[in-house]
Parts: structure tokens; C-alpha cells; sequence
């Protein structure tokens, strides 16, 4: 089967199986949404969101993140891990959103990638989510795991994996695919022991032993 065809049958299964696939990361605004992906890496959307419904009852605004001591900002996301780094990106993110964009977050993908902590994962969820702007497919752990086991891409690093899927994918369905093969991964095609007799889309995975 060609690869386009089974991407088309895999997004359609999935779909309905997921209808209300999106985002688990809670947020109000582009800056939050901005803030709270870049919270995720290494981290569970679970324990971002009880961290930011904190932070965000905090820090309401830029302003509020610019004149935040940056060990303060450590304290609230220690949880997500890597908490000195995050904070450190946050900071400077918001200084340069602040100096550069007139306080606005960037929407595009060339000006988001020039702030600290941001990298193409990042940029296509705050854009996908934010602006409704589709510019490339977000490739977290799940699309990694799922893309290679339904033999979507023989690639090991994201921004390859992400150029294979962007050749399959529709172009309106870039954010839906990484939001369904999250809540797949979540539910179903677990790294370890995944659930293959419960999957929906076992006809087209390369990994299941029968």
C-alpha cells in the first residue's frame, strides 16, 4: 500500500476513534500557550498544567514575567524538571518578544525559532494552536514512536521525521495527525508493552509480531 493511502486510512480511523483529539496543555493566550510548551519538554502535559494553573494565576501578563526574580520562577516550575533552564528560557523569551515584537508573540516560524528554548516541535504547536497557522508537523515522542511503527519514516531525529510526514500528510491535518498519534500513544501504543490486540490500526503497523 502506498504510504499516502495509509496515512489517509490511519487519519481516518483515528479520528474517529479520537474526535476530540487536541492539545491537553491549558492555556488562555499565545504567550501562555508559548510558555506552557516549552514547560512540556521532558516533562508530562499532567504535571505542566498543575504547574501553570499556578503560574498563571501569578504571572498574568509580560510585564509580570519581565519583573519576575528568576528564582521565583524556579520554585513554581520545579516540577516539569530542568527548572533552571525553563525559567532561564522564559525570561529571555519574553525580554526579546518585549524589545524586538512589541509584546506580542511572533507567528511565524522563522521568529519564534530565535527564541530561547523554542524549537520546531514548539513553534508548530504555539502556531497550530495559537494562530491557526499549519507550517510543519509538531514531533513529539509519540509521533516518533507511532511514524516509525506504522513505517512512516525510517528517520531518528524529529526534523527528519517531521520532513518525511509533511511529504504524507495533508496539509490541514498537520496538527491533527500529532494530536492523534498523542492520544494513541497515550491510550494505546505505549513505548513499552503497547496494547497491539486493542489497536485500530494494527492492519498497518510494521512492528506488531503476529
Amino acid at each position: 500500500m502506498k504510504r499516502k493511502k495509509k496515512v489517509k486510512k490511519i487519519l481516518n480511523i483515528l479520528k474517529e476513534e479520537y474526535p476530540e483529539a487536541t492539545t491537553t496543555l491549558e492555556y488562555g493566550n499565545p504567550l501562555e500557550m508559548l510558555i506552557a510548551t516549552i514547560l512540556s519538554a521532558q516533562s508530562t502535559d499532567k504535571t505542566v498544567n498543575k504547574v501553570t494553573n499556578k503560574l498563571f494565576e501569578k504571572y498574568q501578563g509580560l510585564e509580570d514575567y519581565l519583573d519576575a526574580e528568576k528564582k521565583d520562577l524556579e520554585e513554581i516550575i520545579y516540577p516539569t524538571g530542568f527548572y533552571k533552564k525553563k525559567a532561564e528560557y522564559i525570561k529571555k523569551s519574553c525580554k526579546i518578544i518585549a524589545e524586538e515584537y512589541d509584546c506580542q508573540v511572533p507567528d511565524n516560524m522563522e521568529e519564534l525559532l530565535e527564541l530561547p528554548g523554542v524549537g520546531r516541535k514548539t513553534a508548530n504547536i504555539v502556531l497550530g494552536n495559537s494562530f491557526e497557522k499549519l507550517e510543519g508537523i509538531p514531533v513529539d515522542t509519540h509521533a516518533k514512536r507511532l511514524s516509525k511503527r506504522l513505517g512512516l519514516t525510517d528517520k531518528k531525529y524529529a526534523n527528519k521525521i517531521e520532513v518525511d510526514l509533511i511529504q504524507l500528510v495533508p496539509k490541514k491535518d498537520y496538527l491533527n495527525i500529532s494530536n492523534l498519534f498523542i492520544a494513541h500513544g497515550r491510550e494505546v501504543c505505549f513505548a513499552r508493552n503497547p496494547k497491539c490486540r486493542d489497536c485500530n490500526i494494527i492492519e498497518f503497523c510494521e512492528f506488531f509480531d503476529n
